[in-house]
């Protein structure tokens, strides 16, 4: 579940979800509104990188086997943060299933006994696996990026060391200073301490995971693992969330990919869309040509088609989706 609650991910991450959504809420894609449902539209312009994950994970795509990759349900729903449709995504745009999978959805939830919502439309209690894959996720994802955020210089190595020393004891910190005196290499310190950090706190999840398992098997347990830890763990990790919103985050670089990511998504949409829509004009073809037999690209109604096209987007890494629009775009041309 790890491993594969984040594959529906389009490239440039968050940053990618947003460009996706917000070329339906505000882009080019407005004018087809009219033309969607209600619970399709807000599919769309609430695009979900966990949602995508379930449905790149049970769709039958062209020439595929039935049930995706096949995978068990306890499985799939770990992977489903948040156990609802669109339409009850709220403010914070997050839901866990496209209107396209929600049968799906419904099936695997009910055979695992994952306790139904008295409310309007879909929605479940989480399944009680999904707690242990937010915690690994917000363990590593947090870590990661401060050890990577030292290797790119955005952080000193005195910063970072800093920050990774926040999450000991007097005691720790004394056999973590022994160990750097016999490891001199600046890379090699910080990997230790993040491996060490990551070890406690996944020692603290774990506890809260234990002793809060009634509050979880009964649908009543709130927020995630990480905001119950307890001291000196927890403000340790608020104090380094704070710290990579600042200086990596919010940094230059990473905000000039993000500008870049949502001109190459938006463009991609744009033209895919137009395509998949007008299949009888040659630079259509041309476009479609491009993409893989197994997208849907002739389905009969305009969600599925436009479903085939972010499949096809979402599925691209960042290098291979940058690549794609500068040989449209006609700024680059495969040799020759």
């Amino acid at each position: 579940a790890c491993l594969a609650h984040d594959m529906g991910n389009p490239p440039f991450g968050h940053s990618g979800e947003r460009a996706i959504a917000t070329y339906f809420s505000e882009g080019n894609g407005l004018s087809l509104k009219n033309k969607l449902g209600t619970d399709e539209w807000k599919d769309l312009t609430h695009f979900e990188g966990n949602a995508n994950a379930f449905r790149l994970l049970t769709h039958q795509f062209n020439g595929r086997r039935a049930g995706g990759f096949v995978m068990t349900y306890s499985t799939l729903a770990s992977i489903v943060k948040y156990p609802y449709a669109s339409n009850l995504a709220g403010e914070k745009g997050k839901f866990g299933f496209f209107t396209s999978e929600a049968d799906d959805f419904v099936k695997v939830a009910d055979t695992l006994g994952m306790l139904r919502m008295d409310t309007f439309g879909i929605r479940y209690c989480r399944h009680p696996l999904v707690y242990l894959v937010e915690a690994a996720d917000d363990i590593c994802y947090q870590m990661m990026d401060i050890e990577d955020a030292h290797k790119l210089k955005l952080l000193t190595h005195a910063e970072t060391k800093e920050l990774y020393s926040l999450f000991f004891d007097d005691k720790r910190k004394q056999r973590i200073e022994e160990i750097c005196r016999i490891v001199t290499d600046v890379n090699e310190q910080i990997a230790y301490l993040r491996s060490s950090v990551i070890g406690a706190l996944i020692k603290e999840c774990t506890r809260v995971f234990v002793e809060h398992e009634e509050e979880i098997l009964s649908g009543e347990f709130e927020g995630s693992l990480i905001k119950h830890i307890g001291s000196p763990l927890k403000e340790a990790y608020q104090h380094c969330s704070e710290i990579a919103f600042h200086k990596i985050y919010r940094s230059s670089d990473v905000l000039d990919i993000e500008l870049a990511g949502f001109r190459v998504i938006s463009t991609l949409i744009d033209l895919m869309i137009n395509a998949v829509r007008t299949p009888e004009k040659a630079y259509s073809q041309l476009l479609i040509n491009r993409m893989s037999s197994q997208y849907n690209v002739n389905a009969p109604t305009l969600y599925e088609k436009i479903q085939a096209v972010l499949d096809y987007i979402s599925g691209m890494t960042d290098v291979y989706a940058l690549d794609l629009y500068r040989k449209i775009k006609g700024n680059s041309l495969p040799a020759v």
